[in-house]
């Protein structure tokens, strides 16, 4: 076989179900969906299908890889859509031949980075796949340069969070489609092109768990008929929903249904016949608009003192409210100490010197 004929290329829409029939058909993990970023490619020789692959979203945490890159996990979510996964690589049954992988896998590599820009409009700095050790020993990641980083814990992703037990560790490999991929997601902060969107913050089940104490002393503006969740459980939930990148109520009521059965435990939710129930959109939106907003903002505040260490800065930034003016006819004025890292608002002061003083500094 002539391998300067291969050729590797993007599977159109039209050979989409083809593609999936296949690799229902011959890979032992079955078929797998198109959800969020995702590219699939076919490897052809003299027009005939050979090899088919398949990169999605990676991982959204996995300990080998996480400790190697460095990344803070203030800010690891937000940069996972610079890395994806070679979930699935396929060598069709009648063209197992030798060197054949490598030379797919290489062609495929050289032009990833660039077809992902062109479909999502931001760059890629790395690849990681996973190698189930009881089937295979990765020698085709390890000839092509990738770099093998150790084993998973072994914990199944499940519909609403992970097994209990370990039962099927996996052989972790990256490839860096940029020399300097490690240094650039462990920066504190990224600059364009590699900033895209909003930064979120990822909280840790710690800091989900101490969110409620520190609404506990709020008081509840509902009559006691008819609570179905508690005060520092809606609130708690709504902050740690904003804190996550949420606008909204509706986009804060999906957050919370989304919430496996540990977050919503942490967050200490009404259990009901075996589960923990969420507040709905509607309960949400009727405690925030009721609940005393300087109790509220207060206790915020107690919470970001409580987490305040984890940011190494401060930006000071002075706002003028437009329209905002006081029974004195003085415009308002807002002075704001917000986290470099975690991008959290750590207090806001309103005064009519504010702007001043801003602009002093």
């Amino acid at each position: 076989m002539n391998l300067q004929a291969l050729q590797v290329r993007l599977v159109r829409p039209d050979e989409e179900q083809g593609y999936q029939a296949l690799m229902q058909a011959h890979h032992y993990l079955g078929s797998l969906a198109k959800i969020g970023e995702t590219l699939w490619y076919v490897a052809t020789y003299v027009g005939e299908w050979v090899a088919l692959l398949s990169f999605s979203s990676a991982a959204l945490k996995c300990a080998a890889r996480d400790c190697w890159i460095g990344w803070n996990f203030r800010y690891q979510y937000s940069r996972l859509n610079l890395l994806t996964n070679n979930s699935r690589f396929l060598i069709l049954p009648a063209w197992h031949y030798p060197n054949l992988a490598s030379k797919t896998l290489s062609l495929c590599l050289k032009r990833l980075s660039c077809d992902w820009q062109t479909h999502f409009d931001h760059p890629l700095l790395l690849v990681e796949t996973f190698v189930d050790p009881a089937r295979f020993q990765g020698t085709l990641y390890k000839a092509s340069n990738w770099l093998y980083l150790g084993n998973t814990q072994g914990f199944s992703r499940m519909r609403q969070s992970y097994s209990a037990t370990a039962t099927a560790p996996k052989m972790l490999f990256v490839f860096l489609l940029q020399a300097d991929a490690r240094v650039v997601l462990s920066r504190p902060i990224l600059e364009s092109p590699y900033q895209t969107g909003t930064p979120k913050l990822m909280l840790s089940a710690e800091k989900m768990q101490s969110l409620y104490d520190f609404f506990t002393g709020i008081p509840d503006p509902r009559r006691a008929e008819g609570r179905r969740h508690s005060l520092p459980t809606v609130l708690a939930i709504s902050a740690a929903a904003v804190l996550c990148g949420k606008e909204g109520y509706k986009a804060i009521g999906d957050w919370a249904k989304a919430l496996g059965p540990k977050g919503r435990e942490r967050f200490r939710c009404r259990y009901v016949k075996g589960s923990f129930q969420v507040p709905s959109e509607s309960i949400i939106r009727d405690v925030l608009i009721r609940v005393d907003p300087e109790q509220l903002d207060l206790a915020l505040q107690h919470w970001h003192k409580a987490h305040g260490q984890e940011d190494e800065s401060l930006a000071i930034d002075g706002k003028t409210m437009k329209n905002a003016i006081d029974a004195q006819g003085r415009q308002t004025h807002i002075m704001s100490a917000i986290g470099h890292q975690s991008k959290v608002c750590y207090t806001q002061k309103k005064s009519e010197l504010c702007q001043q003083k801003a602009i002093a500094r």
